[in-house]
């Protein structure tokens, strides 16, 4: 047990001259330096996940665009569904980091245990490098699907709750992991998509939505006069607290004739909305819109 320690490190000697060359000296030097040297990876360890959360932290908190847009409103309601969004992105990937840091450090800790206590390392990193090498022939799939939710998470491409298109499925994203997307779409049928096979995302509940309603009305019918009450019919919308506050993000805008033909004319109005809401208020412009133009007089003509 005596040859454990080897080197004539200053530790080593510290003790030999301490306790008179005793024969356990160099055994005791090498066993603090051991329990050096797991304290110290243990230390470094906290360290950099304090760091990490910090930077979790930080990134979590940031201001948003709506904060910054303007105040009020809608727009508060934009700020705090980015704020959970930045803040679900910025835990995982925190997580993941925290992961991989504390896997690195104590790694490199057993290593250097190992090599103190003169076992070869050699061989060993040898056997894992052929161990890793055909682990990743064996699951390339794997890890393009954990590189693609990587990049999907540090690009916010889509978050929990978002009504997303990912190709294979369209729906609910309820989870989102670093190798699988579960989606529920609106029959209630649970989708799970590997990230590694999403080529393209359409996000519907990102930033913002947009509703809008097209008017086809009688190629006769007096144009100021649909213009004025669709106008009107949008005015009220804006006006309304329970949709301004709430859902809609600006005032609702009227096109004018979106298309013409010879037997009827095509009025558009847009709302741009909260994300995911615009149903909501294509449900109540129409209802809306209806009972205006029947006030007016005014008849809507049906798709050819």
């Amino acid at each position: 047990m005596a040859t454990i320690c080897q080197d004539d490190t200053l530790l080593c000697s510290t003790f030999a001259n301490l306790f008179n060359g005793a024969t356990w000296a160099p055994i005791a030097a090498s066993a603090i330096t051991i329990l050096l040297i797991v304290v110290f990876g243990f230390v470094i360890r906290n360290i950099v996940h304090r760091l990490i959360t910090k930077v979790v932290n930080r990134a979590a908190n940031t201001g948003s665009i709506a904060t910054r847009w303007r105040k009020g409103g809608a727009t508060e309601g934009i700020d705090a569904l980015l704020h959970e969004r930045r803040k679900q992105r910025a835990e995982t990937m925190g997580s993941v980091l925290r992961h991989v840091a504390t896997i690195v450090i104590l790694g490199t800790t057993v290593l250097t245990v190992l090599d103190r206590l003169t076992i070869p390392i050699a061989p060993l990193l040898t056997s894992v490098g052929i161990l890793g090498v055909a682990v990743g022939f064996g699951a390339q799939e794997l890890v393009k699907d954990f590189i693609a939710g990587m990049f999907m998470l540090m690009e916010d491409q889509y978050g929990v709750g978002d009504v997303v298109d990912v190709g294979a499925a369209i729906g609910t994203v309820e989870a989102v992991t670093l190798r699988v997307t579960r989606l529920r779409d609106s029959d209630g049928r649970v989708w799970y998509v590997r990230n590694g096979t999403i080529t393209r995302v359409g996000n519907e509940s990102q930033g913002w939505s947009r509703a809008y309603l097209d008017v086809p009305v009688g190629y006769a019918t007096d144009i100021a006069a649909v213009r004025d009450t669709l106008a009107k019919v949008a005015d009220e919308l804006w006006d309304d607290p329970e949709f301004r506050q709430t859902v809609i993000v600006e005032r609702p805008d009227v096109f004018g004739v979106e298309q013409l033909s010879d037997s009827r004319l095509v009025f558009r109005i847009s709302v741009k909305t909260l994300p995911a809401k615009q149903a909501e208020v294509a449900r109540e412009l129409r209802y809306r819109v209806k009972l205006a133009l029947d006030s007016a007089g005014i008849a809507m003509v049906p798709n050819a």
